[in-house]
């Protein structure tokens, strides 16, 4: 019997399929389709964006550089080992389309957004992503299994049972990563609620007999949207039709012409289509991300729009929230309740993200309603505060758990912080345990923090970036779980650690 089974190999799956690894579980992937590579993971269909959270993931596990030459990126963004103060990001994202200047971003309202390798998002591909997740995986001796359709779930008080065909297969727990038509979701009656489609929207590679009549880059029209790329035979459409087009059928090339053409308005010509997926502004969202010993993440837990490539990121998120939360339980050191907090952080992040791309459907709506909605966005992101309070939100800045203080640290991604020596914080974490930072002058939570050396790294001080902090204590994933200006109180940090980390060696 493996600890953990995980439906899907995806991003989201494998990414946590190597958390578990790392923790030292035991974990089995499922996965439907039998091979890695596809010409949908590939650029330029393939192609994604990951947030700078999400790149701060990579790096916190040591796998940024290679996912950056996976990806074909030259160099590492937003490293600069001369500055520590914090700095405009490169690029600032859209809105619906509408693009942001990173210029107008006030980085006075970021305090914590430090220069580091893992500063600013990269645009990479889903095949660089899996190659380089099932490559540690495989490091951490995770075992994937290809061309395996799950058809049925069971489970009781100690395990959970998959069916595929003639097989089963046993794990005292279960995730399912297995995408937005999640059979996991199905078969273990998550309830999945939310908001039906607006549009249709199409991906589609093609030749176009004349590209001229197309401008390159993101158009909102008066009847939908359309982008062309650099790579100039990949097309995107959205057509506003209520999401009536049967996608259970490939749409021809007749169709997908009536609708370029429409959302153009232009009288372009497409002569051959070799690939096409389409999509929904479909917004929906599992009530709870856990049922007994079968939990959700990524798409299987939610889906929306892909406008502003939030899925991704939103199910990396997922799964460095859960990852050692639930290694922690499985090798039973958890304290009461750890694996409650993943629905109970994770889901308000979720209904965020639907809200987000939901606001973006109802701006590129070509209707009177949409276009003045429009309008008033247009207004606002020419301001200074408007920029950049839509830059935070789309790019997951402004996410914070709820961890009942008002610290205004505690319950946000950890800054990058760099001591004296050059070492990052990231570099602190890519064992999979919790750090401490201690920059007092007499190291006084040494003894605290080493009994519980398991479960929690010890570092001290001096750090070159001012912030203000006397000691921090960072989760597992990222988040700041503790964080004090003044000397260290004792009792502050026994109780953090209890909460999140479970008693203290014995």
């Amino acid at each position: 019997m493996y600890d953990v089974a995980i439906v899907g190999a995806g991003p989201v799956g494998l990414f946590l399929a190597c958390e578990l690894g790392l923790a030292g579980c035991s974990v089995l992937v499922l996965e439907r389709e039998p091979e890695l590579r596809s010409p949908w993971k590939a650029d330029p269909l393939g192609m994604r964006g990951l947030s700078a959270a999400s790149v701060a993931a990579f790096h916190r596990r040591g796998m940024l550089h290679p996912l950056l030459t996976a990806s074909g990126v030259a160099d590492v963004p937003g490293t600069d080992s001369d500055r520590d103060e914090p700095q405009p990001p490169r690029s600032a994202g859209h809105f619906a389309g509408l693009m942001l200047d990173p210029a107008d971003i006030d980085v006075t309202a970021l305090p914590f957004r430090l220069p580091g390798p893992a500063s600013e998002g990269v645009m990479t591909n889903l095949e660089a992503v899996e190659t380089v997740l099932s490559e540690r995986a495989a490091e951490v001796g995770v075992e994937v299994r290809r061309g395996v359709t799950v058809s049925g779930i069971t489970q009781d008080d100690e395990r959970v049972v998959a069916r595929a065909g003639e097989h089963e297969y046993t794990a005292r727990w279960l995730v399912g990563c297995d995408g937005g038509r999640s059979a996991v979701r199905g078969l273990a009656g998550f309830d999945f609620v939310g908001s039906e489609p607006r549009f249709t929207g199409y991906v589609v590679l093609a030749t176009v007999a004349d590209p001229e009549k197309l401008r390159p880059g993101f158009h909102l029209t008066p009847t939908g949207m359309y982008l062309r790329t650099p790579a100039k035979d990949y097309i995107g459409m959205l057509d506003p039709d209520g999401g009536a087009f049967d996608r259970s059928q490939r749409p021809t090339r007749e169709h997908l012409q009536t609708v370029l053409r429409r959302v153009s308005g232009t009288d372009v010509t497409l002569s051959e289509v070799r690939l096409v997926s389409t999509f929904t502004d479909r917004a929906m969202q599992a009530t709870t991300y856990r049922k007994g010993r079968i939990l959700l993440a990524g798409d299987a837990a939610h889906i929306h729009s892909p406008l502003g490539a939030q899925g991704l990121n939103l199910g990396i998120g997922d799964a460095m929230n859960l990852g050692w939360k639930l290694a922690a339980t499985v090798r039973g050191h958890a304290p009461g309740g750890l694996l409650d907090t993943y629905t109970s952080e994770r889901h308000p992040i979720g209904a965020g993200a639907l809200d987000w791309t939901r606001a973006q459907t109802a701006v590129m709506t070509p209707d009177a309603h949409g276009q003045a909605v429009q309008q008033v966005i247009r207004d606002l992101i020419g301001t200074r505060d408007g920029t950049t309070y839509v830059f935070t939100r789309a790019s997951g800045t402004s996410n914070r758990y709820d961890l009942g203080s008002e610290h205004p640290l505690i319950g946000r991604d950890a800054p990058d912080l760099r001591l004296e020596d050059g070492t990052r914080l990231a570099d602190l974490m890519q064992d999979g345990r919790g750090v401490v930072l201690d920059l007092t002058a007499d190291r006084s939570l040494h003894g605290p923090a080493t009994r519980r050396k398991s479960r929690i790294r010890y570092a001290a001080g001096p750090v070159r970036n001012d912030l203000g902090l006397r000691a921090v204590l960072v989760r597992p994933d990222g988040t700041v779980a503790w964080a004090t200006a003044d000397d260290p109180d004792h009792t502050q940090f026994e109780q953090t650690a209890d909460r999140w980390f479970g008693a203290a060696d014995r």
